[in-house]
């Protein structure tokens, strides 16, 4: 099989296009699946419904109690927003508009602290995980959901109420949590980031439940991880100030992005041409994604 050149690494600070209005720490975003708005949650109680295209704030979005509001969710159709935060607290709210479904927020979580939120494919359920390391679904319908507690992750088969696999991974005899989890497009392989004595990104087969290869380093603490819609880049962002675009078949690291403060969040946009990152400075950047980042190398991509 014919080798691919290494590519330099791509190191940016200049994106090509900057959110601005929250007033404190961007916690997380999520984008619609039209493609055309995202949602962001930040340590000032809010979230902002965004339209990508110029910029503007559609919607500034009250109702969380606790200053961070660390998770975020869009459902795959577009109707429904869930956020969660510190005081464990969860709020749906109708996607189109922006406002709560009801009129106070879900004690979800009594006793830890809302750190992720995920939806089903049909968007009948919503499973959240905290740091009281639970996991709760908020429905009926069938579909796997992946949790990250501690230094676990756990899949879920929400049908039954049941967890069919767990992984002690990251570091299971040391400081370490895990942050954020992605999944391929296809369900198949699932990534995990890490922190504390393990900042490194972890990538699991489902079938096997075993991890596949040694882990990727570059990072400090790993905050959030994606994958773009084709399933070929892997994106993570970190305590350090950057956001690092990884090839998948490879694992190479080919474009670093810089922030000027922790970046807490990471996701692509629904065409993968581009990557929005949260941070502390305030700020959601809009990042290009190189146009030769995802060479068409099929037959090197590890099964």
């Amino acid at each position: 099989m014919a080798q691919i050149a290494a590519q330099p690494i791509v190191a940016s600070a200049t994106p090509v296009q900057v959110f601005e209005d929250h007033e404190s720490t961007v916690l997380a975003v999520a984008v619609f699946p039209d493609g055309r708005r995202m949602v962001t949650s930040s340590g000032d109680k809010t979230l902002r419904l965004w339209d990508l295209k110029d910029g503007t704030v559609l919607k500034k979005m009250e109702g969380h109690r606790s200053d961070w509001v660390r998770a975020v969710a869009v459902s795959k159709d577009g109707r429904l927003i869930a956020s969660g935060d510190f005081s464990g607290e969860l709020i749906v709210w109708h996607g189109d508009s922006g406002e709560q479904r009801v009129v106070q927020p879900i004690k979800a979580h009594p006793h830890g602290r809302i750190m992720s939120l995920d939806f089903s494919i049909d968007g009948a359920i919503l499973a959240s995980g905290a740091s009281d390391n639970t996991t709760k679904l908020w429905s009926t319908e069938t579909e796997h959901l992946a949790i990250a507690t501690d230094k676990d992750i756990q899949i879920w088969n929400s049908s039954r109420r049941e967890c069919i696999a767990n992984f002690n991974t990251h570091a299971a005899t040391s400081p370490a949590r895990i942050y954020s989890l992605a999944w391929t497009p296809d369900g198949t392989r699932l990534f995990s980031g890490g922190s504390g004595n393990d900042p490194t990104i972890r990538e699991w087969d489902l079938s096997t439940k075993q991890q596949v290869g040694d882990p990727w380093d570059g990072h400090t603490d790993i905050y959030a991880i994606a994958v773009n819609p084709a399933g070929t880049l892997v994106v993570s962002a970190s305590d350090d100030k950057h956001v690092r675009l990884w090839r998948l078949w490879d694992r190479r690291t080919i474009a670093i992005f810089k922030h000027f403060g922790p970046v807490c969040c990471v996701t692509f946009s629904m065409d993968g041409k581009h990557i929005l990152s949260g941070s502390q400075d305030k700020k959601i950047s809009k990042w290009a994604v190189p146009e030769d980042a995802s060479p068409d190398c099929k037959a090197c991509l590890h099964l």
